[in-house]
């Protein structure tokens, strides 16, 4: 079996919130399907979101990998987001990670693989 990327769908309680907070997060809208939307980028990760449901953010954790987490971190609080926890380094994962909330109170961790 061979995968060529992978799509997570939340239910979002304002989809215009919600999307935009996830294009402030530098996600591209990719497909606009009316009452879904897709963000990310094509073929490695995608978040799609879909309005108008009663979202339960319990359990989920929506995490964006990157070598740059200070610097990712450090720009969305310039951009005005509040974060849970600034980055910091995890020993039992061996990962660097921050996290925040979405609008629906969905985890969003951003996060550096430490080793191989």
């Amino acid at each position: 079996m061979s995968y060529s990327g992978s799509l997570v769908f939340l239910y979002v309680s304002d989809l215009e919130r919600s999307s935009a907070f996830y294009g402030l997060l530098g996600l591209e809208l990719l497909v606009d399907q009316g009452s879904c939307r897709i963000f990310g980028e094509a073929g490695t990760m995608m978040v799609g979101l879909c309005g108008g449901r009663v979202p339960d953010p319990d359990g989920l954790i929506v995490t964006l990998v990157t070598d740059e987490v200070e610097d990712v971190c450090a720009e969305l609080a310039r951009r005005g987001v509040e974060f849970e926890q600034m980055p910091s380094y995890a020993a039992e994962y061996h990962i660097t990670h921050a996290f925040l909330r979405d609008p629906d109170g969905y985890l969003v961790e951003i996060q550096r693989f430490e080793s191989a």
